[in-house]
């Protein structure tokens, strides 16, 4: 019981170290798998803070089929929902738009993602709205 209970006290002070946005000068790198939009694919951005509310960054997604759509290179700018909800340290929340190339052709998506933090460093997200992704998220 002992052994237990020093293991979750340990876990806790893990996760109470763990910080989901930052705000400026916050780095995040994301990875993952697409599930929908231009088709079924990898995944990979960069989130950069300028600030507490707004984040700018990149991507790339690469699909499986062989459309003009493949692959989609992307900036994005986020918008940081965790101060203004008043969220737990650990989640953040962010609506935000892509634009870039998609093959020969214009691309455009927007998303409402979130992340959570197991740890300082590590975490997961997801992305849904017209180009949506899931998978593992890194903080600098």
């Amino acid at each position: 019981m002992k052994k237990l209970l020093l293991t979750m006290g340990l876990f806790a002070g893990v996760l109470s170290y763990s910080q989901a946005w930052n705000g400026a000068g916050d780095q995040k790198v994301q990875g993952g798998l697409n599930i929908w939009g231009f088709g079924t694919g990898i995944a990979g951005s960069y989130d950069y803070g300028l600030s507490k509310l707004i984040s700018v960054g990149g991507g790339a997604n690469v699909y499986f089929n062989e459309d003009d759509d493949n692959p989609f290179v992307f900036g994005r700018v986020g918008f940081h929902l965790q101060e203004a909800l008043t969220l737990p340290s650990e989640i953040d929340i962010y609506p935000g738009v892509n634009v870039g190339v998609a093959g020969r052709n214009f691309g455009l998506g927007v998303y409402l993602g979130a992340r959570y933090f197991f740890t300082e460093n590590w975490g997961a997200f997801v992305e849904a709205g017209n180009n949506g992704s899931f998978g593992v998220s890194y903080s600098f």
